[in-house]
């Protein structure tokens, strides 16, 4: 089964700032969140036990728990478990995201890939999200810092343990789909040069979007439609910098990113297109994208979504941010054949 067909709609939701992201969100507001997702009619939420150390799969399973399961999907993710055990969160060492989840739950998070770890993350986030099953099943940052020392021995450790107990529980029915769900394209291309796993998709987070597509487009977006798999686009607005927040990436903006913003903005004014609207059109214009799923902590936020999806967009508005230079020319628009 493809992600198209387990996917209700093409907008789901990112529970990231579910899990306290960059500030201490009220359990109120948090709640509201996901009410207003499902009142606008979003059935898509994707989660993970690192979002706040199990704090979003927490108030996502409260949120939903009065919903009809048949109703929606779940995606949650494998590989960074939450202990029990608590630490001080100041003291973390969780690489470029160390301070992205610093008001989340202070547990004890740790990169396991081994197959008993990822039984057990699924039986945790069973529990955390109240529900009796999960329809896909992402492979979490396996190989964050691609660059770095440790990268090899963790993805090789994903290949002995939690791709093939994925597979397995795909092909008995336990879960529906698996990929990896990571901030980089490296992973995805290796994991596609494996022979064994047959992963039915990935999560790319902050790859193809207006600021960032280059290389997504041009080495992983080919093969993944030769392979019909579907790509689900999260960060659609790179932590924020192209709706106008100060972070890039989960640091703050650099100068040169801040010029590509304004000058995207600027177009968009001219047009009264909403950044929005530039953003989530953009990355779901390419035919290998299944979904995207932006992230929200205020309920404001979510009609805010669902307006920019359906917001019509001249075709001259696409025209001219490609002769600005600021889209690949190759990248697919809305409206192309």
């Amino acid at each position: 089964m493809s992600l198209k067909q387990i996917l209700p709609g093409r907008l789901g939701f990112g529970a990231a700032p579910l899990g306290n992201m960059f500030r201490a969100i009220p359990e109120d507001e948090a709640l509201a969140t996901v009410d207003a997702a499902w009142d606008d009619g979003i059935r898509y939420f994707d989660n993970a036990p690192f979002y706040g150390a199990g704090l979003a799969e927490i108030r996502m399973g409260e949120a939903l728990a009065a919903r009809p399961r048949g109703d929606y999907v779940i995606s949650t993710k494998v590989g960074r478990i939450v202990l029990d055990e608590v630490e001080d969160v100041a003291a973390r060492d969780l690489g470029e995201k160390g301070d992205v989840f610093k008001y989340g739950r202070p547990n004890r998070i740790v990169n396991d890939y081994s197959e008993d770890a990822t039984l057990r993350s699924i039986e945790d986030s069973l529990k955390r999200l109240k529900t009796d099953r999960i329809e896909i099943v992402w492979v979490h940052d396996v190989a964050q810092d691609f660059y770095g020392d440790e990268w090899l021995s963790m993805f090789e450790g994903a290949r002995k343990g939690a791709f093939k107990t994925l597979d397995r529980l795909r092909d008995e029915g336990v879960i529906k789909a698996w990929g990896l769900g990571v901030n980089k394209v490296e992973p995805i291309e290796l994991l596609l040069d494996l022979d064994g796993p047959r992963p039915d998709g990935s999560l790319l987070a902050g790859r193809y979007t207006l600021l960032d597509h280059d290389r997504a487009l041009q080495r992983l977006m080919p093969r993944a439609e030769e392979r019909g798999l579907g790509i689900v686009v999260g960060g659609p607005y790179s932590s924020g910098a192209l709706v106008g927040g100060p972070n890039f990436e989960y640091a703050p903006a650099t100068p040169a990113i801040l010029n590509k913003v304004a000058r995207i903005k600027a177009i968009a004014d001219r047009y009264g297109i909403s950044m929005k609207a530039a953003g989530l059109q953009f990355s779901l214009a390419h035919p290998a994208v299944t979904a995207v799923i932006p992230g929200a902590s205020r309920p404001s936020r979510i009609a805010e979504d669902s307006a920019a999806l359906n917001e019509v967009v001249p075709a001259d508005f696409w025209a001219d941010l490609r002769r600005a230079g600021l889209i690949n020319p190759e990248a697919p628009i809305p409206g192309d054949a």
